[in-house]
């Protein structure tokens, strides 16, 4: 492999400082046994004819140790270290200025904690690039374990060619956070420039395999090596900058839903509602939609002659900040390694949205806030994609976490049965029937996560020979219709009509936190 960064510590140096004690040794340099920052550019050019050099390196990183950077920063403001570099960059240009070929010579001092007195850390070669002063960032490139907590890497400029990125005690020119495959190996990100996608290349190419889900937007990289705790995987994100000039999307997801801008309601509080005398209901929903005129409408009455399917594809997360006044602080679905909410053991990935409305993804790496639309692979089998709440949504729900494995209930043709919180049908899907999944204020974790947003009776539904049939039943059940691709429809009850509405099969309905399917 060629060497991309070469990198060498300079030792027994009096004053770290002293620009022409790192460049070149006094006296005869033929009786130095040891290399000093001139002769390391002069034996490594950047491009050479047979053996002489025909281009050198121009951009250098110097790395001091870190009390060293920090008294001169606390003394004279960092003036020492921009002395330095201006005068290692004139000593370049001075000696190696007929092999630059019209580069600028660029220096800059850092501190690192990790060199001893006396000792200075040198960095150069193809994939080390400082940038100009006004030079602005084409792309920002993070690294993740799990999909979900990503740690910043390195920017990339416009006119920088390469990036190397690597781990610890490596030759690379960034240190990725959380390596996974040792010293030896290292990713190779190559820039043809704002009009040209970013190159990925792993290296050695032979030991990794590395893949883009268009889907996703990020690279997943897993070692072709047999371990005993599994092949290690590391995931590439390199995220353009609104600075940049966007180009052309493509391969986006047909399935994802544009966000608007919030829609601040009056917050619902737990209201105490009769129903023909039954007891009080005690739902936390905010009253903002019309009743819908259900007389006449009754429960199954006899025997299904054929079997229909009604499937739980997507849990909707509330904007708890319409229920502030119920106490509710947080909610949390966590999934399993299998991906099924589960709330035993310790999950792979949790998805948590706060009393302020904002969403984040926990796992092992910590808790990182993230927007919709986004996919998470916490685990190599499957993958979480979230989704914004469509513009008509946005003022009740934040997003809409899609489940990798849909939970289905059969339904009788020809009956018309309820949903809501105290009917027994479809009861199965309502996998947020617990207060284990909500948090309120001052520990109290006696109300169901169902309390917020569904009805103790929310919409009846009847199999028909052109989909189903759906009324709603309470006057304050907010309910959505979406296509089969989870697109916005129409909200449902909405209309001064007494007649049922019409869902055709395979499109979605919405209540409370449930997304079914209805399937004929």
């Amino acid at each position: 492999m060629p060497i991309y960064v070469q990198h060498e510590v300079l030792g027994r140096i009096p004053d770290v400082f002293n620009a022409e004690a790192i460049w070149q040794a006094p006296g005869l340099a033929l009786f130095s046994r040891r290399p000093l920052l001139r002769d390391l550019l002069e034996r490594s050019p950047r491009e050479h004819k047979g053996r002489a050099a025909t281009r050198c390196f121009s951009h250098v990183t110097l790395m001091l140790p870190q009390e060293e950077v920090d008294d001169d920063y606390h003394l004279t403001r960092g003036a020492r270290a921009r002395d330095l570099a201006q005068t290692l960059t004139a000593l370049h240009q001075k000696d190696f200025g007929d092999l630059l070929g019209g580069d600028q010579v660029r220096y800059d001092v850092i501190g690192t904690p990790s060199l001893a007195p006396g000792e200075i850390e040198v960095k150069f070669g193809h994939a080390v690039y400082l940038p100009a002063p006004d030079e602005k960032i084409l792309y920002n490139v993070s690294v993740s374990r799990d999909s979900a907590i990503w740690h910043p890497v390195c920017p990339i400029y416009p006119n920088q060619r390469l990036a190397l990125i690597g781990g610890e005690g490596g030759e690379a020119s960034f240190i990725a956070s959380g390596w996974p495959f040792g010293p030896d190996g290292a990713i190779l990100v190559i820039n043809d420039g704002p009009d040209a996608p970013p190159i990925v290349q792993m290296r050695p190419k032979d030991a990794y395999d590395c893949r883009f889900d268009p889907r996703s937007g990020y690279y997943t990289i897993k070692s072709t090596r047999e371990t005993p705790g599994g092949s290690p995987r590391l995931m590439l994100k390199i995220a353009r900058t609104a600075a940049a000039a966007p180009r052309p999307q493509t391969g986006a997801a047909a399935d994802t839903i544009s966000i608007a801008p919030v829609n601040t309601g009056k917050p619902a509080v737990w209201q105490s509602r009769a129903h023909n005398g039954a007891a009080p209901d005690m739902t936390a929903i905010p009253v903002s939609h019309k009743p819908a005129n259900n007389a006449g409408e009754s429960d199954a009455t006899y025997a299904p002659v054929s079997q229909q399917r009604v499937s739980l594809v997507a849990l909707a997360m509330p904007r708890l900040s319409r229920y502030r006044d119920t106490g509710a602080q947080a909610m949390e679905l966590p999934f399993n390694r299998a991906l099924a909410l589960s709330s035993d053991g310790k999950p792979a990935i949790s998805f948590v949205v706060d009393a302020s409305d904002e969403l984040y993804a926990c796992t092992a790496e910590g808790r990182q806030r993230i927007t919709a639309p986004a996919t998470f692979t916490p685990v190599d089998t499957q993958a979480i994609r979230v989704l914004t709440a469509a513009p008509q949504m946005d003022d009740r729900y934040r997003a809409l976490i899609c489940l990798p494995q849909p939970v289905g209930a059969s339904v009788a043709s020809g009956a018309r049965f309820s949903f809501g919180r105290n009917s027994p049908m479809l009861a199965a899907l309502r996998l947020l029937d617990s207060p284990r999944f909500l948090k309120r204020a001052g520990g109290s974790n006696t109300a169901s996560a169902d309390r917020i947003g569904l009805s103790r009776e929310a919409f009846s539904f009847e199999a028909a020979a052109q989909g189903y049939k759906i009324g709603r039943l309470s006057a304050s059940q907010a309910l959505y219709h979406l296509n089969e691709r989870l697109e916005f429809v129409a909200s449902i009850g909405d209309a001064d009509t007494d007649a049922p509405y019409l869902l055709p099969s395979g499109h979605h309905l919405v209540a409370g936190h449930y997304v079914l399917r209805f399937d004929a």
